[in-house]
């Protein structure tokens, strides 16, 4: 997991399935086939492309068994299906798979949303991921702490599964807004020593975001390094002292909104978080757009309420 990651979101995924229509129509497809869990989502969308049904198979990895699991019947022999899976591993998931639709004397394409150098089988469709840790929205939680560790045992043979994936949660927060008010700007600017002061003697807010902090597992905040010491006496005086807090190195980046963001995203993808929770909008949308997979929450602590935030840069 030390590659780079690739971060493949629904929407990358369902362009690219769409490129793929006028191919795949001239394939003549009986049936859209895919693998539960990671191949699901990509069958479902071939069958909407290219409007044939969709059927799905359930492979159990320790006893290599694959099982038909669809109110719809096997397709007759001598059809063409198209098998989906999320991505060609270095596994026998995929291998397996097509031999029981050859089994069955069906005439099987593949189709996987990525491929790497590891991967065991080269699928007829794939997005090139060779060189990357492809990333898919239904396994945002692949890079936290705890998934590894559960990934680990389980290859080790000392787990047989691993937690369900929204126990996998894991939460960043920004410091000034959503911990305790934002000083204005204008303040800094007027005396900064007073502004710091001030801000030092504020209180928590009442309401936080609706979150369980135990899943919190860091601070991100645009404040500077140099503020570290007095960050942290606030933060231990009011309860906070147990999160870890990653501050913003300036030589890195700025004090602007889109360094600030770019900061804030960079410390969430390292921390190994599924969701960050923001207080400036602008900062937000900039932050979901430089991490696609990270679930971004802007926070409006006025009005106490949080909007998810998806975006994409405009071509």
């Amino acid at each position: 997991m030390n590659k780079p990651v690739l971060p493949l979101t629904y929407e990358h995924l369902d362009h690219w399935i769409e490129s793929l229509r006028p191919d795949l129509l001239a394939q003549n497809f009986t049936m859209s086939i895919g693998i539960l869990r990671g191949g699901a989502p990509l069958a479902l969308m071939v069958s909407h492309a290219i409007g044939v049904p969709v059927a799905f198979l359930r492979y159990d990895r320790q006893s290599r068994s694959v099982a038909w699991d669809s109110t719809l019947p096997i397709p007759p022999a001598g059809t063409k299906v198209l098998l989906c899976e999320d991505i060609a591993g270095r596994g026998l998931t995929l291998t397996d798979c097509v031999a029981f639709l050859e089994q069955h004397g069906l005439a099987v394409t593949t189709l996987t949303g990525a491929v790497d150098e590891l991967s065991r089988l080269q699928p007829d469709y794939a997005i090139d991921a060779r060189g990357y840790f492809a990333l898919f929205p239904w396994e945002r939680q692949a890079y936290t702490a705890r998934y590894r560790d559960d990934w680990a045992q389980v290859e080790a043979g000392q787990s047989t599964a691993l937690a369900e994936d929204h126990e996998y949660a894991t939460y960043a927060i920004d410091l000034d807004g959503i911990l305790l008010p934002d000083v204005p700007l204008a303040r800094y600017d007027e005396d900064l020593a007073a502004a710091l002061a001030e801000r030092d003697a504020l209180l928590p807010f009442d309401v936080l975001p609706g979150i369980d902090l135990q899943r919190v597992r860091t601070i991100i905040t645009g404040r500077p390094e140099l503020d570290r010491a007095r960050t942290e006496v606030w933060l231990a005086r009011h309860g906070f002292g147990h999160l870890s807090l990653v501050m913003r190195a300036p030589h890195s980046h700025d004090e602007s909104s889109a360094g600030a963001a770019a900061h804030k995203a960079a410390a969430a993808l390292r921390e190994g978080v599924t969701h960050f929770v923001e207080s400036d909008p602008l900062q937000a949308l900039l932050i979901a757009r430089a991490a696609p997979l990270l679930r971004v929450i802007w926070w409006d602590a006025p009005t106490r309420t949080g909007t998810l935030v998806d975006a994409r840069a405009w071509r």
